[in-house]
């Protein structure tokens, strides 16, 4: 591959991105927030006569079921401070006081319920923001935003901090107050102004309402789309303090597959934050335990590749899009994946737990244009495992440019410590380095992604790259992308995401937004055709694998959204693969190309509703055989207390002989009970023929303090077949949030 044309391309690309600044958007609301010395009683009331006297920001724009007029129930948005806390005063019109709050547990969804979000960004970098919302019950959630919020992805709600919020409801309004410490945010001492963000979801009339207007083609939460928060008087220094967070863990399990005996243990251990400056944290844990973290919800995965799961553990999510944003848009290769620090392969090749025994990041802002992230991590040696001990190493630098782009650098070690006779020479480090260049432009009509990465292994230096170019533009009801993407077939990254090696990819992108002259039904239409193929560079550039989708999509106004879509796929297998997964099976020869195609229909139904559904079908051919999948989403609430649900899935597969055939069944059923706004219930199953393991992870969470938490986790497997018991585990954990 010629890097100097992506070099060259990147060069284009920075020009565009600064030329592209000058496209003006919507004039930018401001609003002034005023200074205050009184004290605010945080009961959601605003009562004070100082809530009165404020700069108000009104005027909310639709965004859903249109873009192009204002919103029906308006929204008013307020902002005080003092020397110490940041206020806000949001007053809410509404038709009647039927909300959808699906519970009282904090960091719910914002699309399903209704509630007021305020973004923050506190560097005016048009790319980081702090996020806090609350529900007319005055249910919190805080979370943060970076990449621009240019994708869902760029919402990370495992993010928790200390503030407060309460609510009333009225006859057709609600009211919300919020009292949010300087010493929870990071921002530059002596700034005069933030950018502000609010956004509503009134679900209950079925209306989604920014302060900006936004287009339908964007995400709401995009911050490209940002007003301004003034401040009377310039802000001081950010005072975050010392917190330490201790934890204690009784612990009992039992692995029946290994046949070992009853381990009981008491763990100990602990995090701390600490703040450096106005725009950095440092985060040190040692000896962590994340037995309290939400599991994960299991997939049936029909592809030859590994499924990428999000990080939920709290010790990475500060900063993590400074580590975790490196490389592929399209996840082909990400140089850091912090989800493969403490897991580990045994020697039978299964993923396993690799102790943790402690880290430090480093992770912020310099100051308005840079940010620097360090992270350094050890993990213990698992001899019987044939595990090493391993320091994971990261170092990232990034520049902002232009208005919303960026320039990053990064460099990844994983290191073994110790000499080991299971240890063999080219499994004792693994390094990646290159460079990111990240194109938003001031009103997101322009984004892209342009990097070039090297791996270094033991006695493998040359060659080893992955590069891509991606360019995307969205405007005027239209969205095109086009990408390059090139992983060399020795290019390794041991802390990273590389499904597959060997590959050049080429794909291109168009989406058309339809809006219907009456909207009483329908609100949009979209259309949209996605075109990928892959080459193997060391075969002569052989074309292995292709496909092409494309979707149309219906959305009503209740909500309701019906897409259907077909696809076809040609997949030229370079190694034997079975689909079914069955032991001893016959499995698809190699050098053999496979055209196949499968023709999709969904639905999902109003979330205003108690009783909610979706329902899905798939029906084509699959490889040389044929497929037939359907799925059903049923979920009731009872408003606020209770969440009930239900998943099913059914993926056919029919081979001919001498393959096997497969019926792959993934259920899951869920409860959520939410006894007050401090003590919550859940208890999620999950059955998968295909990973042959029933599952059931049940978890009782008493909040008895702010972020201080008391946990129950009973988490139990069985095998499918003869439903024996597989793994079994009960913990009881105290951790408690200490500010120094």
């Amino acid at each position: 591959m010629k890097y100097s044309v992506l070099l060259k391309s990147v060069c284009l690309l920075i020009i565009l991105s600064y030329t592209s600044a000058l496209i003006a958007q919507d004039e930018s609301k401001s609003l002034t927030a005023k200074f205050i010395t009184e004290e605010i009683k945080v009961d959601g009331v605003l009562g004070e006569a100082v809530w009165q006297s404020a700069d108000v920001a009104s005027d909310f724009w639709q965004y859903f079921p249109a873009d192009s007029s204002l919103a029906n129930y308006q929204t008013e948005i307020r902002i005080l401070y003092s020397e110490t806390t940041l206020y806000v005063g949001i007053r809410a019109e509404s038709d009647g006081n039927n909300y959808v709050v699906t519970s009282l547990r904090r960091d719910y969804s914002g699309p399903r319920n209704d509630n007021v979000s305020v973004l923050f960004d506190t560097f005016n970098d048009g790319t980081n923001a702090f996020g806090f919302g609350m529900t007319p019950y005055g249910v919190r959630r805080e979370f943060l935003v970076s990449t621009g919020g240019a994708s869902r992805n760029s919402f990370n709600t495992a993010w928790d901090i200390k503030w407060q919020g309460n609510s009333k409801i009225y006859d057709d309004y609600y009211t919300l107050e919020m009292a949010i410490p300087f010493t929870s945010l990071k921002f530059e001492e002596g700034a005069t102004s933030w950018g502000m963000h609010p956004y509503r979801f009134n679900v209950q009339s079925n209306e989604f309402t920014p302060w900006q207007r936004i287009p339908q083609s964007q995400l709401l939460g995009n911050l490209a789309f940002a007003g301004k928060l003034v401040f009377e008087k310039p802000l001081g220094k950010s005072r975050t303090p010392l917190a330490l967070i201790p934890y204690v863990n009784a612990a009992t399990q039992k692995d029946f597959e290994a046949n070992t005996d009853v381990d009981n243990d008491i763990l100990i251990g602990g995090d701390a934050k600490v703040a450096i400056g106005d725009g950095l944290n440092l985060d040190l844990t040692i000896n962590p335990d994340f037995s309290n973290v939400e599991v994960d919800a299991i997939f049936t995965n029909l592809t030859r590749f590994e499924l990428r799961l999000p990080e939920r553990r709290q010790f990475f999510i500060d900063n993590s899009d400074l580590f975790a944003s490196f490389g592929n848009f399209f996840n082909e290769a990400r140089p850091f994946f912090s989800r493969r620090i403490g897991l580990a392969r045994d020697t039978s090749d299964n993923l396993i737990q690799n102790r943790i025994i402690g880290g430090a990041r480093l992770s912020g802002k310099l100051n308005q244009d840079w940010r620097l992230g360090l992270l350094s991590i050890q993990t213990g040696a698992d001899t019987p495992n044939e595990i090493a001990s391993n320091n994971n190493t990261m170092v990232a630098l990034q520049r902002k440019i232009a208005q919303r782009s960026n320039i990053g650098a990064f460099f990844v070690n994983r290191e073994a410590f110790g000499e080991h006779e299971f240890l063999e020479d080219s499994e004792k480090y693994n390094r990646v380095v290159g460079a990111d260049y990240n194109l938003a432009s001031a009103n997101n009509v322009w984004t892209g992604r342009f990097y070039l990465h090297k791996s270094l292994q033991p006695d493998d230096k040359k060659g080893n790259f992955s590069s891509q170019a991606t360019v995307t533009y969205n405007a005027n009801n239209y969205v095109f992308a086009l990408e390059a993407t090139h992983v060399d077939v020795d290019f390794e990254a041991d802390l990273g995401f590389v499904p597959r090696t060997d590959i050049f990819k080429a794909g291109a992108f168009a989406q058309r937004f339809f809006t219907p002259k009456k909207r009483d039904v329908i609100t949009r239409f979209q259309g949209e055709v996605l075109y990928i193929s892959y080459w193997k560079p060391t075969a002569d550039f052989k074309f292995t694998d292709y496909f092409i989708n494309t979707e149309w999509r219906a959305d009503f106004v209740n909500q309701t959204q019906i897409r259907a879509s077909y696809i076809h796929n040609y997949i030229f297998l370079t190694d034997e693969f079975d689909p079914t997964g069955t032991d001893d099976a016959v499995p698809l020869p190699s050098d053999v190309g496979y055209n196949f195609d499968a023709f999709t229909l969904n639905y999902r139904s109003s979330p205003v509703k108690m009783f909610t559904y979706g329902a899905s079908t798939t029906i084509g051919t699959f490889f040389n055989g044929n497929r037939y999948s359907g799925g059903i989403e049923a979920a009731y609430r009872i408003q606020p207390w209770a969440r009930f649900s239900l998943s099913l899935n059914y993926d056919g597969l029919r081979l001919p002989d001498p393959h096997p055939d497969a019926d792959l069944w993934l259920v899951t059923p869920r409860v959520d009970v939410t006894f007050t706004k401090s003590i919550f219930w859940s208890t999620l199953v999950q059955y998968s023929n295909q990973r042959d393991n029933l599952g059931i992870n049940s978890r009782l969470q008493w909040r008895f303090a702010p972020l201080s938490d008391l946990f129950l986790v009973y988490n139990d497997n069985y095998f499918t077949q003869d439903f024996g018991p597989r793994f079994r585990s009960v913990n009881l954990k105290l951790s408690y949030w200490l500010n120094i």
